[in-house]
């Protein structure tokens, strides 16, 4: 079997896999991504209804709730939401504004895939999509990760694989079994969003309130 040498491995193309990696690859690290999705970013290709909210101009630490409220203070000044419009337009995607701050592509959220891919070559970051992660083992020298394309070993491991939202595009629970593996608590999961889904006759009797949405105060043991 092969194997690759790295400086930092990420695993996940996603958004925060590849922000990650153009990151690590800016700052001179030898860096690879690998997922088991034969296709780059999809939960990116269909967000906001294929054209991508890819970010929020009213995005404060007052939106997050943390037992650490100071890290969302730090993430925020390092890098806000007009860092990331920054490299947007310097790639030439035309953008617009919806309600509340949201943004959005004028044509496509391909476009946000390829801005990011095209970062990533920039940085030097290699991408394998289609490479299913079997074991993972750490060591005084770094991580081994056991995969369908080789060994893969590296000082850093980064696991930005999502969660469970949509399996149908391929999510699974593989970053909460590595995560018990390396001994961190993990919580029970819960659905986070779901649809109302309706057919039949309470289907024809609402389907004229399809779309409508509310200004709604939720709160929860006092927050």
């Amino acid at each position: 079997m092969s194997t690759i040498r790295c400086d930092v491995l990420v695993i996940g193309a996603g958004a925060a896999g590849l922000m990650t990696a153009i990151t690590a690859g800016q700052r001179g690290r030898h860096v690879q991504v690998i997922d088991h999705a034969n296709k780059i970013g999809k939960k990116i290709l269909m967000s906001g209804g294929g054209r991508c909210n890819f970010t929020n101009t009213g995005t404060t630490p007052a939106n997050f709730l943390s037992a650490n409220p100071h890290f969302c203070k730090s993430a925020l000044a390092r890098y806000s939401p007009y860092h990331f419009i920054e490299m947007v337009e310097r790639h030439g995607i035309a953008y617009h504004e919806k309600e509340l701050g949201q943004l959005f592509c004028d044509v496509s959220s391909k476009q946000i895939v390829k801005m990011l891919v095209d970062e990533c070559q920039q940085a030097g970051v290699q991408i394998r999509t289609q490479c299913s992660v079997e074991r993972i083992e750490h060591g005084t020298d770094g991580f081994r990760v056991h995969t369908t394309h080789g060994l893969f070993h590296c000082a850093s491991l980064v696991v930005a694989t999502g969660g469970l939202s949509i399996p149908s595009l391929g999510a699974t629970g593989f970053g909460y079994e590595i995560a018990r593996q390396f001994g961190h608590q993990v919580l029970p999961t819960r659905a986070g969003l779901v649809p109302l889904t309706l057919s039949g006759t309470h289907q024809e009797r609402l389907a004229e309130l399809s779309g409508v949405a509310l200004p709604v105060e939720a709160s929860c043991n006092g927050t």
